[in-house]
Protein backbone atom coordinates (compact mmCIF):
# COMPACT_ATOMS: atom_id res chain seq x y z
CA UNK A 1 0.00 0.00 0.00
CA UNK A 2 1.48 3.35 -0.95
CA UNK A 3 1.82 6.10 1.70
CA UNK A 4 -0.99 8.20 0.24
CA UNK A 5 -3.45 5.32 0.32
CA UNK A 6 -2.39 4.37 3.86
CA UNK A 7 -2.93 7.98 4.97
CA UNK A 8 -6.42 8.01 3.46
CA UNK A 9 -7.33 4.65 5.01
CA UNK A 10 -6.18 5.96 8.39
CA UNK A 11 -8.38 9.03 8.03
CA UNK A 12 -11.30 6.84 6.99
CA UNK A 13 -10.88 4.67 10.08
CA UNK A 14 -10.68 7.72 12.39
CA UNK A 15 -13.74 9.30 10.78
CA UNK A 16 -15.95 6.25 10.80
CA UNK A 17 -15.04 5.04 14.29
CA UNK A 18 -15.44 8.48 15.88
CA UNK A 19 -18.68 8.99 13.96
CA UNK A 20 -20.17 5.66 15.03
CA UNK A 21 -19.16 6.01 18.69
CA UNK A 22 -20.52 9.55 19.01
CA UNK A 23 -23.67 8.68 17.04
CA UNK A 24 -24.44 5.75 19.35
CA UNK A 25 -23.90 8.05 22.32
CA UNK A 26 -26.30 10.61 20.81
CA UNK A 27 -28.97 8.16 19.70
CA UNK A 28 -29.17 6.78 23.23
CA UNK A 29 -30.23 10.24 24.44
CA UNK A 30 -33.07 10.73 21.96
CA UNK A 31 -35.91 8.68 23.52
CA UNK A 32 -35.23 9.31 27.20
CA UNK A 33 -32.81 12.16 27.47
CA UNK A 34 -34.33 14.88 25.32
CA UNK A 35 -36.78 16.22 27.88
CA UNK A 36 -34.26 16.08 30.71
CA UNK A 37 -31.56 17.78 28.68
CA UNK A 38 -33.87 20.63 27.66
CA UNK A 39 -35.10 21.04 31.24
CA UNK A 40 -31.54 21.16 32.61
CA UNK A 41 -29.72 23.04 29.84
CA UNK A 42 -32.36 24.84 27.78
CA UNK A 43 -31.56 25.70 24.19
CA UNK A 44 -28.01 24.33 24.53
CA UNK A 45 -29.54 20.84 24.65
CA UNK A 46 -30.41 21.11 20.97
CA UNK A 47 -26.70 21.60 20.32
CA UNK A 48 -26.14 18.20 21.91
CA UNK A 49 -28.24 16.60 19.20
CA UNK A 50 -26.41 18.51 16.48
CA UNK A 51 -23.05 17.49 17.95
CA UNK A 52 -24.00 13.90 18.71
CA UNK A 53 -26.37 12.95 15.87
CA UNK A 54 -25.95 15.26 12.86
CA UNK A 55 -22.18 15.80 13.10
CA UNK A 56 -21.34 12.08 13.36
CA UNK A 57 -23.43 11.37 10.27
CA UNK A 58 -21.39 14.02 8.41
CA UNK A 59 -18.22 12.25 9.55
CA UNK A 60 -19.35 8.76 8.64
CA UNK A 61 -20.29 9.67 5.09
CA UNK A 62 -17.46 12.17 4.77
CA UNK A 63 -19.64 15.05 3.63
CA UNK A 64 -18.25 18.29 5.07
CA UNK A 65 -16.45 16.13 7.60
CA UNK A 66 -14.28 18.97 8.90
CA UNK A 67 -17.44 20.83 9.92
CA UNK A 68 -18.80 17.64 11.51
CA UNK A 69 -15.54 17.13 13.39
CA UNK A 70 -15.54 20.76 14.55
CA UNK A 71 -19.13 20.39 15.80
CA UNK A 72 -18.13 17.27 17.75
CA UNK A 73 -15.12 19.09 19.24
CA UNK A 74 -17.31 22.01 20.36
CA UNK A 75 -19.88 19.55 21.70
CA UNK A 76 -17.19 17.80 23.75
CA UNK A 77 -15.91 21.12 25.13
CA UNK A 78 -19.45 21.95 26.27
CA UNK A 79 -19.89 18.45 27.73
CA UNK A 80 -16.65 18.72 29.67
CA UNK A 81 -17.43 22.23 30.91
CA UNK A 82 -21.09 21.66 31.80
CA UNK A 83 -21.23 18.04 32.92
CA UNK A 84 -17.71 16.88 33.76
CA UNK A 85 -15.97 20.03 35.05
CA UNK A 86 -15.49 18.52 38.50
CA UNK A 87 -13.67 15.52 37.00
CA UNK A 88 -11.06 17.35 34.89
CA UNK A 89 -8.22 16.76 37.35
CA UNK A 90 -9.39 13.36 38.63
CA UNK A 91 -8.07 9.87 37.96
CA UNK A 92 -10.27 6.79 37.72
CA UNK A 93 -9.85 3.62 39.81
CA UNK A 94 -7.29 2.28 37.32
CA UNK A 95 -5.10 5.38 37.40
CA UNK A 96 -6.27 6.75 34.04
CA UNK A 97 -7.73 10.18 33.46
CA UNK A 98 -11.38 10.30 34.54
CA UNK A 99 -12.28 11.99 31.26
CA UNK A 100 -10.25 9.78 28.95
CA UNK A 101 -13.25 8.95 26.74
CA UNK A 102 -14.30 12.58 26.41
CA UNK A 103 -10.67 13.55 25.83
CA UNK A 104 -10.28 10.92 23.11
CA UNK A 105 -13.45 12.14 21.39
CA UNK A 106 -12.32 15.78 21.62
CA UNK A 107 -8.78 15.29 20.37
CA UNK A 108 -9.72 12.81 17.64
CA UNK A 109 -12.27 15.33 16.36
CA UNK A 110 -9.62 18.08 16.44
CA UNK A 111 -7.20 15.85 14.52
CA UNK A 112 -9.85 15.38 11.82
CA UNK A 113 -10.51 19.12 11.69
CA UNK A 114 -6.84 19.68 10.84
CA UNK A 115 -6.19 16.64 8.62
CA UNK A 116 -9.47 16.53 6.74
CA UNK A 117 -11.51 13.46 5.84
CA UNK A 118 -9.19 11.97 3.24
CA UNK A 119 -9.86 10.70 -0.26
CA UNK A 120 -12.46 8.10 0.77
CA UNK A 121 -15.16 10.64 1.60
CA UNK A 122 -18.16 12.13 -0.13
CA UNK A 123 -16.56 15.47 -0.97
CA UNK A 124 -13.05 15.51 0.59
CA UNK A 125 -13.99 18.61 2.66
Amino acid sequence: MNPSTADNVGKLILRVVLGILILLHGIAKIPTGAAGLVDNFGVIAYGVFIGEVLAPILLIIGWHARIGAALIAVNMLFAIAMVHAGEIFMLNQHGGWQLELQGMFLFTALALVFTGPGQFSANQK
